[in-house]
């Protein structure tokens, strides 16, 4: 985008935020401080809410976050009474050891659902992860690190923009590998800005975001019970990005992108992955139902197990793109494949097919559903509106690493 900078330094790359995290064994311990920020966050939507996402939408009511304690190896879930005085024990020890009010400090986890959490090891680790904040790059990458729990690789980003003439930073770190369903993922999502801008106007900006990100990635269809993604905005450029209740729109557009790109990671790693997926839609008589077929192509079981296994079905494609519920003429239709080079094979034009036994297009598919990203675009030919989901395909590894999560 011609007015984003990618950046080094993760969520330190902004002003004003401090960053650490550890381990032990397989529990880690995040802690981010952005000390007076104005704040915002979006949680999941399932009925069965672990006690950390309780305890922060309350928090988080006064529109305020200094910290951000996080804990990978548990997820505090399905614990009742004990999961809640569990968080209360987090907060106040941290409150302690840093002078942050209690109520300025969020609590997440991330882990075994249904397990109580070992406090003989996770308030220790709160200590030695307060001990060690910083604001470097290693800081962040540190903390990024430590939530990793089936994830293979870290993952954090940072962008610059420049609003009015004068610079503003973004910066995240996120996690989450399984579990991950368009109503958010498990996934743990720490964002800060050095913007000046109101917690009301952040919720409007986060939701925006997380709509066209979180939102549009799915790794296996189930939905987790810890979900949360929080923006933090200390102020520290003096810039303001919100105006008259509308947000700037160089703002937006940075806090897109990186959302974007953290949630791309996310879907890039998926458990037991071996190959990243694009999938298109356009020409869809409402964004809607852009959406939903998009969505139905990324979390089709079919679709993910022909793409790990490099057949280019594009039957079940448009089956997909069918039981979404999107208006559609399955005469009218279209479907290509394509890699990152550019390589590109229509296999469905407008109805009528092309990619026969012996066609050089079905050559050509099965050339790129080798390769390591697949690109699905689907043309509705029914409107303007256009979406685009993100996801992995299913594996052999995938029932593997869940069916031994806890074993």
């Amino acid at each position: 985008m011609s007015n984003v900078d990618v950046i080094k330094g993760g969520i330190c790359a902004v002003e004003g935020v401090r960053a650490a995290g550890t381990r032990e064994g397989k529990y880690g311990l995040a802690v981010i401080e952005s000390k007076g920020s104005n704040a915002s966050a979006v949680f999941t939507s399932n009925n069965v809410v672990a006690a950390p996402v309780i305890h922060t939408k309350e928090m988080i009511k006064c529109g305020k976050v200094s910290l951000v304690v996080a804990n990978s190896g548990n997820a505090n879930c399905f614990t009742g009474e004990d999961g809640i005085a569990d968080c209360d024990k987090t907060i106040e020890f941290a409150s302690g050891l840093t002078d942050i009010p209690s109520n300025e400090i969020a609590t997440a986890s991330t882990g075994v659902i249904g397990r109580k959490m070992p406090m003989d090891i996770i308030l220790p680790l709160v200590e030695e992860s307060i001990s060690k904040l910083d604001n470097s790059v290693e800081s962040s990458t540190d903390a990024a690190k430590s939530l990793m729990t089936t994830d293979t690789y870290h993952k954090e980003f940072a962008v610059e923009t420049t609003v009015n003439g004068e610079k503003v930073r973004i910066g995240g770190i996120t996690k989450g590998v399984g579990m991950i369903a368009p109503n958010m993922g498990t996934m743990l999502c720490f964002l800060a800005t050095d913007a000046v801008i109101s917690s009301e106007m952040i919720s409007k900006a986060l939701k925006s975001a997380v709509n066209k990100s979180f939102n549009m990635i799915v790794v296996d269809g189930d939905e987790s019970t810890n979900d949360m993604a929080i923006l933090m905005a200390n102020g520290k450029s003096g810039v303001e990005v919100a105006k008259n209740g509308i947000i700037n729109e160089d703002f937006q557009d940075a806090l897109n992108f990186l959302c974007i790109s953290l949630a791309k990671m996310m879907a890039r790693d998926g458990e037991g992955a071996t190959k990243f997926i694009e999938c298109k839609v356009q020409g869809a008589a409402s964004e809607e139902d852009a959406i939903s077929a998009s969505k139905s192509v990324i979390s089709s079981s079919l679709v993910k197990s022909a793409i790990f296994g490099g057949d280019p079905n594009w039957g079940r494609i448009v089956a997909a793109v069918g039981y979404s519920g999107c208006k559609m003429d399955q005469n009218m239709i279209s479907v290509s494949v394509s890699d990152d080079d550019g390589k590109e094979s229509i296999l469905v034009d407008q109805g009528k097919i092309l990619a026969f036994e012996g066609t050089e297009n079905l050559r050509d598919a099965e050339v790129i559903m080798q390769e390591k990203t697949v690109n699905i675009l689907v043309d509705l030919y029914q409107g303007d509106y256009v979406a685009t989901a993100w996801g992995c395909d299913l594996t052999y590894d995938y029932v593997k690493i869940n069916a031994e999560y806890t074993t």
